[in-house]
Formats: structure tokens, C-alpha cells, sequence
């Protein structure tokens, strides 16, 4: 079974995190088949909006540790997380999530990009980067204060603070709470909504209120290139060790 599920409903394309053993950590591979299904949706005529789902109870764990450890002891870092960042960043169609469960790391910067985000109420969202001696991603540092102000930003991106999906829809991260029986249903109709109405109209209207993608693009390289800094590094290392550490017992 494939770890990324890309299916389509009408001109909704579905990417679905398909690793529910491991919390849907998402590995190198995982991160170019989203790439790839989020470019090739910006040039089919025939897909009008991308819509992101998990499990029930898990939407995403964020990167795969094991990924992260294979990197802090001098493994390539691979740009495969950086193809699905651009893809998300500057894309042309709009994308929407739908968060049941725990959102974690790039879990939860990924939705910073979308355009409607609906969460059920045992939805949170965590970012512990500073934790494990790394810092934001994704453009977060540049995009959350924008989003929720400096303070609770803050709160999220350095001291990794846990929000609750009532939380995040009052610091203007989810649109609205649903009921996660309904949450499926509740996202795919507001896709069907948006891939129905006239496609140049709203692609102008997404562009005006995304504003300049460039600025986002350079403070997602800028961190990136920290992000990778900091893996080499030993506090990111003990930080990692320690974890794991605590996982095993």
C-alpha cells in the first residue's frame, strides 16, 4: 500500500498521508510524490483544487526521525522536502487540509500555505523544533507572526507550545472546527466549491491575497539552510539521541 495515496473526486485531487503504523512520518519519498502531485495538479486543466488528509486521529507526525538521524551523522540531505515546499509555496491552485489528530513540525508550517484549513475537534497542532536544537521551517518564522501575531507565533515556533484545534482556529490558523465525522465531507465540498468557479478569476484572486510568494521562498531557503546547519550540529544530535532514548524506554 502506498505511503501517499494521490486519488481524484471530480476535479478535486485528494493526497492523503497513508502511514499510520508510523504516525504518517513523512519520509524523502513521501515528500516527492506530494511535490509531484501538487505540480502536476497546477497543470491539468482537468483538477481545480488539492485537498490534504491523514488518519483518523493522525494527520502527520512531521519528518521522519529517522531521516533526521540518518543526516546528523553526515548523510545527504536530499532536496525532496524542498520540492514539495516550492510546490506548495508557489503553486497556482488553491490547496486545503483537513486535520483530525496530531499535526506535528511540517505537519503543521504546511498548513501555514494553504488556503482553508478545517481541523475536528481532537485536532492539535505542535511544532518542537527549537526541542531537538533545530528551528522553524517551511517559511513558518516569516508566515506564522503574520498569521497569528509575533507572540503566539512565538509560543508555537520556539517554546512549542501545543495548540488545540480551538486554539488554532482563535490564532487564525483553522477556518472553523468540525465534527471529524463530518470533516472529510465538510473539506471536499469547499474544494468542490473553489474548482468550480471560474478558474482565471480565482487564480487572480489567490495571487493578490497569497502576496509576493518570492519573499516567502527566500526565508524557506534561509531557514532551510540553517535547518540543515543545525543537524550537523551536537545539540541537535543529543537532542535526537536523548529522544529517541526516551521513545525506546
Amino acid at each position: 500500500m502506498a505511503e501517499i495515496d494521490v486519488s481524484c473526486e471530480g476535479r478535486v485531487q485528494i493526497i492523503r498521508f497513508n502511514r499510520a503504523g508510523k504516525k504518517n512520518a513523512i519520509t524523502r519519498a513521501m515528500y516527492q510524490t506530494m511535490a509531484d502531485a501538487v505540480v502536476a495538479a497546477d497543470s491539468s486543466d482537468e483538477i481545480g483544487a488539492t485537498v490534504f488528509f491523514g488518519q483518523p486521529e493522525v494527520f502527520t507526525s512531521g519528518n521522519d526521525l529517522m531521516d533526521f538521524m540518518a543526516i546528523a551523522q553526515g548523510g545527504e540531505h536530499g532536496g525532496e522536502v524542498i520540492s514539495f515546499l516550492r510546490a506548495i509555496i508557489g503553486g497556482t491552485k488553491p490547496l486545503l487540509a483537513g486535520v483530525d489528530g496530531l499535526a506535528v513540525g511540517v505537519g503543521t508550517t504546511m498548513l501555514m500555505h494553504c488556503d482553508l484549513v478545517y481541523a475536528s475537534p481532537r485536532a492539535w497542532m505542535q511544532t518542537p523544533f527549537v526541542d531537538l536544537g533545530l528551528v522553524p521551517e517551511a517559511g513558518s518564522s516569516l508566515v506564522a507572526p503574520r498569521i497569528m501575531g509575533h507572540q503566539k507565533a512565538f509560543a508555537l515556533l520556539a517554546l512549542g507550545e501545543k495548540f488545540s484545534a480551538s486554539q488554532a482556529e482563535a490564532a487564525g490558523l483553522v477556518n472553523a472546527v468540525v465534527d471529524e465525522a463530518d470533516l472529510e465531507a465538510h473539506v471536499l465540498d469547499a474544494a468542490r466549491n473553489l474548482s468550480e468557479k471560474p478558474p482565471e478569476a480565482l487564480s487572480i484572486a489567490r495571487r493578490l491575497a497569497r502576496g509576493n510568494r518570492d519573499e516567502i521562498i527566500g526565508r524557506m531557503e534561509e531557514e532551510g539552510a540553517l535547518f540543515a546547519q543545525r543537524l550537523q550540529s551536537d545539540e541537535a544530535r543529543n537532542a535526537f539521541m536523548a529522544f529517541m532514548t526516551k521513545k525506546a524506554s
